[in-house]
């Protein structure tokens, strides 16, 4: 079958897949004689089933960990309670290591190596589909071959530092090194602090993601504002060097569109800093903003966030879980978890799925085991989901334009139209309406849909998650608006149609 190019949408469903205990479990799954499945040989059934909503596969922890990241991960005291909470039969052998503790960026060879990752896309190819991978800017593995080499790649240190700070230096041979580091966190011991003001060290980030680019169509960049020249300079002061004239993600980012310019960066970022990386260059940074709204605020809270610019809003990751946070329906709840999903899949930008979370697993399993326990799946959340997705509004819309909806009251004593959240997706005749109760009540409210001129006409209204259809007419839409009447957490995705005369 001859392989054609996909282009990205606009507003792209993703879904994270953790590849080791993936293909792990399709491996207890399937049995092949006991043959493990790896890249190079998963039944094309799964990507049929699995994948058959989404427009873009990332592949978390593909490269080949660390041996001596390893190590550390299985003697790492905080670690062993999670590790016992995912697996409780939990050994050892689980262990992996972690996949942002990067030894070599070469798909390990457990995993199936470079020809097996090559074989995947060339599968997700056929089917349609993108490919992202990791690429973690901030450090790599304290036994990389880069220490190996005398260069001004890395962020060092002196023998005071070893003494007084043994928890955050490391030594290599007789050399000092920093340890990986967040400012507000301990540092990673598996790491190696990378020197983000080093011209050598942006020349080897170049010439890293040239290669990644050379086996996907794009990468998530593991907590990105770390390399911003502000963040970098208030981590580590003057050890950070002089401070350069251009931004790092401006230098990498030009460089690498310079030779594949379709190519797409995501950003893990938090601390209010998605916009300033959206100007670095990023095509979509994670919105944490709006995660955080879900699980502790009210859709006031939300329908503030969500005022921001066209420019902005289209350029965000939306997301209610993901391999760093617990798992939705533990967070949330079963009924919110839903609420807050059809939020997630249905505004602009990207939109973030992990797996597990279609099925409703609850377990948060730790990046650094290899092996999951096999959870029973939620027959509720598993349809939920598969409605919700074949409604979410995909490549149709990529030229369509968006805006929240205005909710009024029904009566003076009835102020429940504050839950509602509301909003259209248009382009030409076609458009889609998503309402949202975010609340614990029932709520109702009458939607004022501006950019539709009703006319006398009939008006069908679609609900795509309930697979029910109401009719309206134009005269009373014009002077009352859209009547809606929601339970708790419950949500309509309408496709609307005017009806010929």
């Amino acid at each position: 079958m001859s392989v054609r190019e996909i282009n990205w949408p606009k507003h792209p469903k993703i879904l994270e897949i953790n590849t080791w205990p993936w293909l792990n479990s399709l491996s207890e799954k399937y049995n092949l004689d006991k043959l493990n499945i790896n890249l190079n040989n998963v039944p094309d059934e799964v990507l049929e089933n699995e994948f058959k909503y989404f427009d873009v596969i990332w592949l978390m922890g593909v490269w080949e960990r660390s041996p001596q990241g390893r190590n550390i991960a299985i003697e790492h005291p905080d670690l062993q309670e999670e590790y016992r909470n995912a697996l409780k039969d939990f050994s050892k052998d689980d262990v992996v290591g972690s996949p942002y503790s990067v030894h070599y960026y070469r798909v390990d060879n457990y995993l199936g190596g470079n020809t097996g990752l090559a074989s995947f896309r060339e599968k997700l190819k056929d089917c349609g589909l993108l490919l992202i991978l990791d690429y973690v800017p901030n450090h790599v593995a304290v036994d990389h071959m880069w220490t190996l080499i005398k260069s001004d790649v890395f962020i060092k240190g002196t023998a005071e530092d070893l003494i007084s700070h043994p928890n955050e230096f490391f030594t290599v041979v007789d050399q000092v090194y920093a340890n990986g580091k967040d400012p507000f966190f301990p540092s990673w011991s598996d790491t190696i602090q990378i020197k983000a003001f080093s011209s050598e060290a942006r020349e080897k980030a170049i010439f890293t993601l040239l290669e990644i680019a050379k086996q996907c169509d794009g990468v998530r960049c593991d907590m990105a504002m770390l390399m911003t020249n502000k963040v970098f300079f208030q981590t580590w002061g003057e050890r950070a060097g002089p401070f350069p004239e251009k931004e790092f993600w401006v230098e990498v980012i030009k460089s690498v569109r310079t030779k594949f310019p379709d190519f797409k960066f995501l950003a893990e970022v938090y601390w209010d800093m998605e916009w300033e990386l959206q100007q670095q260059g990023f095509d979509y940074c994670y919105d944490k903003g709006l995660y955080d709204r879900l699980i502790h605020d009210n859709a006031q809270s939300i329908k503030g966030h969500l005022q921001a610019e066209w420019d902005y809003q289209s350029k965000l990751v939306r997301f209610i879980e993901n391999h760093d946070e617990k798992r939705a329906i533990e967070v949330l709840g079963e009924d919110k978890s839903k609420a807050a999903a059809i939020l997630a899949l249905t505004l602009p930008g990207a939109r973030l799925i992990h797996e597990g979370q279609i099925v409703g697993y609850r377990t948060k399993l730790p990046v650094q085991l290899g092996r999951r326990l096999i959870e029973e799946k939620n027959p509720n959340i598993t349809t939920f989901y598969e409605n919700l997705l074949k409604a979410a509004p995909g490549r149709e819309f990529d030229a369509a334009k968006w805006s929240l909806c205005r909710v009024d009251q029904i009566n003076d004593e009835n102020h429940s139209n504050i839950n509602l959240i509301a909003y259209l997706w248009r382009v030409n005749e076609q458009y889609q309406l998503t309402v949202v109760n975010y609340s614990p009540y029932r709520s109702q409210g009458h939607i004022r849909i501006d950019a539709i001129e009703y006319g006398n006409n009939e008006w069908n209204f679609n609900d795509l998650l309930a697979q029910k259809t109401y009719t309206y007419t134009g005269g009373h839409l014009s002077v009352y608006g859209l009547y809606i009447d929601l339970l708790p957490w419950n949500g309509h995705i309408l496709d609307i149609k005017r009806l010929k005369l």
